[in-house]
């Protein structure tokens, strides 16, 4: 790609600081049915997800029962809602990384974070109704699940995965386009799979942390509003006014690491022009 080439596709979106709404509509409803064409690999992630929700599940009412029936503030149904409710998020917030020929998109007409965000946004949708609701059921089936008691937790609790899905789509793109100063990106990959898997609240709540990494890891790392303040909101770990300060803090993460991706996308593009391509 010539750098005039680059600068004058940068110029061409830069006037439209923000995608028309109904745009992004089309963008989002294109990325739903993109990926509502891959059936067998969805059958084969809720497979894969029951078959390790089967294995969290067993070994954190393990510890429950060590620890006389709860843990952390946990009771055992709260686990059992915590790990089948995570294993319908891995899929909906997609923590794994998703790599994307980011140069070619230099060439439209809008800018790259609003595209990939709509098109995630699609591809989440998809992902909840169908990879977030199936090991939901098979937990409620199988276990002594949670039910949230209180009413405001199911709206609170849609907006909390919302906010995932746009905080894990901001790091994401982040991570991606380190492509730009790196030879190679797989490191930045590496890094990014291992640290939001166990500091996003996958492998176990932070909750079991002493308080001060806890709020460190809130307050300082966007990794908890990946999957921890989702859980924590739905299965009823924290309510009232405590779950929507996690939300808002959420909130917060979702703006930032979105502006921050615009930001870093900025820089990359002027890298392009320096490397000439």
């Amino acid at each position: 790609m010539l750098p005039s080439t680059t600068a004058s596709a940068a110029r061409r979106y830069a006037d439209r600081s923000q995608l028309p709404l109904q745009t992004f509509i089309v963008l989002a409803k294109a990325g739903f049915r993109r990926y509502s064409t891959y059936r067998q690999a969805a059958v084969a992630g809720i497979f894969t997800n029951s078959v390790f929700g089967f294995l969290r599940c067993y070994v954190l009412l393990a510890v429950a029962a060590g620890g006389g029936g709860s843990v952390a503030g946990y009771a055992g149904p709260q686990l059992v809602s915590y790990v089948w409710v995570g294993q319908g998020l891995i899929a909906t917030v997609a923590t794994r990384i998703r790599t994307g020929a980011v140069v070619s998109d230099l060439l439209r007409p809008m800018h790259p974070v609003a595209t990939y965000l709509a098109t995630d946004l699609g591809r989440a949708g998809f992902a909840l109704l169908t990879r977030f609701v199936v090991p939901v059921i098979v937990g409620a089936l199988a276990f002594d699940f949670y039910v949230p008691r209180h009413a405001v937790t199911y709206p609170l609790g849609l907006i909390s995965i919302a906010l995932a899905v746009v905080v894990c789509f901001g790091c994401r793109y982040i991570v991606n386009a380190a492509s730009y100063w790196l030879l190679d990106g797989r490191g930045a990959l590496i890094l990014w799979t291992a640290t939001s898997s166990v500091l996003g609240g996958l492998y176990f709540p932070l909750r079991f942390l002493p308080a001060p990494i806890q709020t460190l890891l809130w307050v300082a790392t966007p990794f908890p509003s990946l999957l921890q303040t989702p859980l924590d909101v739905i299965a009823e770990r924290s309510t009232g006014a405590d779950a929507i300060g996690l939300v808002a803090l959420q909130a917060a993460w979702a703006v930032g690491t979105v502006a921050l991706a615009a930001l870093v996308q900025r820089r990359g593009e002027r890298k392009l022009v320096v490397q000439g391509g």
